[in-house]
């Protein structure tokens, strides 16, 4: 039986803070990369092509990973992901130190990136079911998030001022801190396999979609936040933003790149204690429409501070999304297949985030920044209209525990 704890104790501390320490990088080389390359090239379709490279292996390796993670011990995956992040930190930083520039290279690692993360992302929300009891739970996924967005809060304004600091040795402290991942995960019990029914290996490769696919209401909303976020996103271009509409500098862009995640600690901390969320159904909907709000009005302001509020908003009412979704994820899946449902889910939110940032920077490419951050709001509204028609089981949701309590894993 797997170790499973009834309150936050030394393992889950130091999960939580090997979440920060990941977010901290993750952030620092997203603010970073799109500054150097802005910086170097000017053109908006590199930002765009790093947010397509950096997702690739996530659709390579989809079938893979999901098995890999429920059938290889999840701690030593999170271990090995955030020891091959850090050597893609390293190239990354030996390239911006070489005498001749190659973006080339930077491309090549970050794809190497993207495989760590490929593997990571789903194996450490697996693993945070393994380490409390469903009781404890929605909690612990909100408080998750709340630390994972508390870095991201950081991690930009950290990158900014960096930036500012030592320029491109900026790598050489993200490789520092990343490299803390696998020592804090060495402090994890050893987590126990979950039994696996036998089953024929294309039954086992296409289990998480199978399960999915009976449950339409996690996979609807999964859907939904895929499509709202894929048309929506606007953080590829906050680079180009705070250059060319805000008139801000490096620093004015990792305050611009903050303001999404300190919504979402704010709101997360709400959450963490909060009682049980009820009519989640109609409030999933709302804040799909505060979305899409929140995109509009960051399109059309000229003024930093209110483009601040606007990714303030953002960032707040996303939060509320990922713990409705999240929490529907891990309530509803069996151990056994618990990878590969969390691999759909990674797969999802990353095409959402990284598809929808090489579609940002793609149509920014070709009718303006400004238009094509409008046409992605309008897009994210006729998503959350659309979405309230076309998925009633989702609207008449009451409790995420409703779903749960059908499918909540033994202890």
């Amino acid at each position: 039986m797997m170790y499973v704890s009834d309150r936050f104790d030394r393992p889950v501390v130091a999960f939580l803070a090997a979440r920060v320490a990941f977010g901290l990088s993750m952030q620092m080389v997203a603010v970073a990369l799109g500054w150097h390359l802005y910086e170097a090239s000017g053109d908006p379709f590199d930002l765009a092509l790093v947010g397509l490279i950096f997702v690739l292996p996530i659709f390579i390796f989809f079938f893979l990973t999901g098995v890999v993670i429920d059938r290889v011990p999840r701690k030593g995956i999170l271990m090995g992901a955030t020891i091959l992040d850090a050597l893609a930190f390293l190239g990354l930083a030996l390239a911006f130190d070489a005498p001749a520039f190659d973006p080339r290279w930077v491309y090549a690692l970050v794809f190497v990136h993207g495989c760590a993360h490929a593997f990571f992302t789903p194996a450490q929300a697996a693993v945070l079911a393994n380490i409390v009891t469903p009781r404890l739970l929605p909690q612990a996924i909100a408080l998750n998030s709340t630390m994972g967005h508390a870095a991201t809060t950081v991690g930009p304004f950290l990158a900014g001022i960096l930036i500012l600091w030592i320029d491109r040795d900026v790598y050489w402290v993200m490789c520092a801190v990343v490299a803390i991942c696998p020592l804090l995960y060495l402090s994890l019990p050893r987590l126990t396999l979950p039994q696996q029914e036998k089953t024929s290996r294309m039954d086992a490769l296409l289990g998480g979609l199978v399960y999915l696919k009976r449950s339409p209401v996690v996979l609807g909303s999964l859907g939904l936040d895929l499509v709202a976020v894929l048309f929506g996103s606007v953080i590829a271009l906050l680079p180009v933003f705070a250059v060319d509409v805000l008139g801000a500098d490096a620093d004015g862009l990792g305050i611009l790149r903050a303001m999404p995640a300190v919504g979402s600690v704010l709101v997360g901390l709400i959450l963490t204690r909060s009682a049980p969320m009820e009519r989640v159904g109609h409030k999933l909907f709302v804040v799909l429409v505060l979305f899409a709000m929140s995109i509009l009005v960051f399109g059309l302001s000229t003024s930093f501070w209110l483009s601040c509020l606007a990714l303030f908003v953002y960032g707040a009412v996303d939060m509320v999304s990922v713990n409705i979704r999240m929490s529907l994820v891990q309530l509803a899946t069996p151990d056994a297949l618990r990878g590969r449902v969390n691999t759909v889910n990674s797969l999802f939110t990353a095409s959402s985030n990284h598809l929808g940032a090489f579609r940002a920077g793609s149509v920014a490419a070709w009718i303006g920044p400004v238009p094509a951050v409008l046409v992605g709001g309008a897009m994210a509204m006729a998503v959350a209209i659309g979405g309230w028609y076309l998925f009633p089981s989702i609207r008449r949701l009451n409790r995420v525990q409703d779903v749960g309590e059908q499918h909540a894993p033994q202890q």
